[in-house]
């Protein structure tokens, strides 16, 4: 009996304290043996929610979960990205401790087939067990998240097929199943391979080794706090383009305030709309009573910033900030160094209990936009970063600081259902026929619902011609063309391309040491397009590059051939009217090159085959439709007409021998 007590006494010694236990609800049997980053989803509960539908699979339910992320590792987790691959077609009502790491809005709709990532807010770090003496506080964090789901009736529990993390440096295994406890944990280690952390920037130096190095994307966003205050700060935001196919024409720049704080002042840019209505009637009046609220730029809590026009680069108030006021344009490196990046200042007031200089806190969720031929971009989460340093305006041979920096990368990405906005058409030499650009190849816009076509039917092959009139003009050529060379026409005749921007890949021609093609632009809209680019891939003749001769032209690799025109040629004109309006059709803006090719460096190339066409093409970053068809001939042609001029040249070969 005396031993009994003496063992029961030391095991309550022994024993954690409260504040260091984990809830009875989240102890899992592989937790005790993770010295990883341990990561446990734990269904809570749900309830049945109108409407009440017959059908199981689609009857909605309202579900609570919480997700624990616990560091029992000895490396610290910078920036955590948690992904959930949820199977329910759940959609995101309510979540705390983080945020969507793409800035997408609540509610949210998961995707079964696309995992959705959660970033950490406003506790993005979890330090280790040793640096903190096992403090939870530190170590720990619970995401809470409040959805609809559907289908799954009970007794199933309804739980995610996969649980990670983002990071590349960080292996978890599949996620094990604990149905007793309507959970699935895993344990995440530290990928010891530095190659598969594809994430980091080779800029990051071992003297930064308190942050998280800085990552490459094709947009990079900086938010620098240079000026601290108790109450309010200042802060520089850097838009760098690091794509050499990315570009932003009158970019749109948006974020979401988390912690109440608002625009006192902004140079360098300007908000869509200047009001402090938000900030008179909210809690931000009753804290600053003696501000004078009638110079605040902007209360709403996801404001909208746009860049200057150059004009006011130099003016005294709101200019005179680097990289500023260019009309939101930000070009390729590799066009114009000099116009890859966009920069503002913005004086940033705060809110209790953030009212001490050492409280800093990026806004979060940011999207930025172009105009219509500009490429999509889904931006990530801001992460810590090593501050910013600035060269000396006075030319020393010195630094100045940042307070504290973060960064905000944005990719290129393809929205779902998302259509191109500009499209390719394809001619040769030796086809009389050329292959439009696809039917609805950049969607059917709303404004056309009354137009009576074939949405889904293979557009028309046309006579080249017919490629310099709107397609609204080229009916009775291609019905014309259709009845000359017997093609099929579908009832109602297919529906246009309804794009704003078109190529044409003519090639031109093919003889023994080399080939060349000729590419032509067509601007369909009503505004003009200052310092186009436009970029091709050629897998099979990329290496066989020549020159072209009324464009520049640079092969940058990857297969990829760059073009923009040439210096006061880089402008592309709108479409305007013809000589007689009344009766000619509206003519487009047209640019035209031709490239050469030589077959030296590209042995056994065939052009007509499909080598000689490339196989993807981009015009100010937007990636353009292609054809689904290459024009037939050539060498490749069998049965046509080619095939019959053929046989006529040999038989009049045959017929001059015999002669002589």
């Amino acid at each position: 009996m005396l031993l009994l007590l003496l063992l029961l006494s030391v095991a309550n010694f022994l024993r954690p304290s409260t504040s260091q236990r984990l809830p009875a609800t989240a102890q899992p049997s592989n937790l005790m043996t993770c010295n990883g980053i341990f990561l446990n989803y734990q269904f809570q509960n749900r309830q049945k929610i109108h409407p009440f539908v017959s059908e199981p699979t689609k009857q909605p339910y309202s579900f609570g979960a919480n997700v624990t992320l616990l560091n029992s590792g000895t490396i610290d987790l910078k920036a955590w990205t948690l992904v959930i691959g949820f199977s329910h077609l759940e959609i995101l009502v309510s979540i705390s401790n983080a945020v969507l790491s793409d800035g997408s809005a609540l509610p949210f709709q998961s995707d079964p087939k696309t995992p959705v990532e959660f970033s950490g807010f406003p506790n993005p770090d979890l330090k280790t067990p040793i640096a903190t003496a096992g403090d939870l506080s530190q170590i720990q964090t619970s995401v809470s998240i409040i959805g609809t789901q559907f289908g799954a009736p009970n007794p199933a529990i309804p739980l995610p097929s996969t649980l990670s993390l983002s990071d590349p440096a960080w292996t978890c295994p599949p996620a094990a199943i604990d149905r007793s406890s309507r959970s699935i944990s895993t344990c995440c280690v530290q990928n010891l391979d530095p190659s598969t952390n594809s994430t980091l920037n080779d800029n990051s130096t071992l003297a930064d080794e308190n942050f998280l190095p800085r990552r490459a994307g094709d947009l990079s966003i900086t938010y620098d706090v240079i000026q601290a205050y108790p109450s309010s700060y200042l802060a520089l935001v850097t838009i760098e383009n690091e794509s050499p196919l990315g570009r932003l024409d009158n970019w749109r720049l948006s974020w979401e305030w988390m912690r109440g704080e608002f625009i006192s002042s902004i140079r360098g840019a300007y908000t869509s709309l200047v009001s402090s209505s938000d900030c008179i009637f909210g809690k931000p009046g009753e804290f600053y009573k003696d501000l004078d609220f009638s110079k605040v730029v902007n209360c709403q809590k996801i404001p909208t910033i746009l860049d200057l026009p150059s004009s006011m680069a130099n003016d005294n108030d709101l200019g005179k900030i680097p990289f500023c006021c260019r009309n939101g344009t930000i070009l390729p490196k590799s066009m114009d160094a000099s116009q890859s990046a966009s920069a503002f200042q913005l004086q940033v007031y705060k809110m209790p209990p953030d009212d001490n200089r050492t409280i800093l806190n990026p806004p979060q969720n940011w999207h930025i936009t172009g105009v219509t031929l500009n490429p999509d971009y889904t931006c990530g989460a801001p992460i810590r970063v090593a501050p910013s340093k600035f060269p000396d305006p006075s030319g020393l041979q010195s630094n100045s600081s940042a307070i504290a920096s973060w960064q905000v990368i944005c990719n290129i990405s393809q929205p779902k259902n998302s259509k191109p906005k500009c499209c390719v058409s394809f001619s040769a030499y030796y086809n009389d026929s050329a292959v439009p650009c696809k039917t609805c190849a950049c969607g059917f816009p709303a404004s056309s619902l009354s137009r009576t076509c074939n949405a889904t039917a293979p557009a028309l092959l046309l006579p080249p011609d017919a490629l310099l009139v709107p397609f609204d003009n080229r009916s009775a050529k291609a019905l014309a063309w259709a009845e000359i060379k017997h093609f099929a026409v579908s009832k109602p005749m297919p529906c246009g391309d309804f794009c704003g921007v078109s190529v044409n890949w003519h090639i031109n021609t093919d003889y023994g040491k080399g080939w060349t093609a000729r590419v032509t632009l067509f601007n369909w809209d009503d505004v003009s397009l200052a310092n186009w680019f436009m970029a091709v891939e050629m897998p099979k003749a990329y290496d066989g590059f020549e020159a072209m001769y009324s464009f520049n032209a640079t092969a940058i690799g990857k297969d990829t051939i760059f073009m923009q025109g040439l210096p006061g040629l880089n402008y592309l004109m709108g479409e305007v009217d013809g000589s007689n309006p009344a009766s000619d059709p509206r003519v487009p803006g047209k640019q035209q090159s031709v490239i050469s090719f030589t077959k030296s460096k590209t042995p056994g190339i065939n052009v007509p085959s499909g080598d000689g066409y490339p196989s993807k093409v981009f015009f100010n970053g937007e990636e353009c439709s292609l054809p689904d068809m290459i024009p037939t001939g050539g060498a490749s042609r069998i049965g046509g007409e080619g095939s019959v001029s053929m046989v006529l040249i040999l038989l009049a070969a045959v017929f001059v021998l015999f002669g002589q």
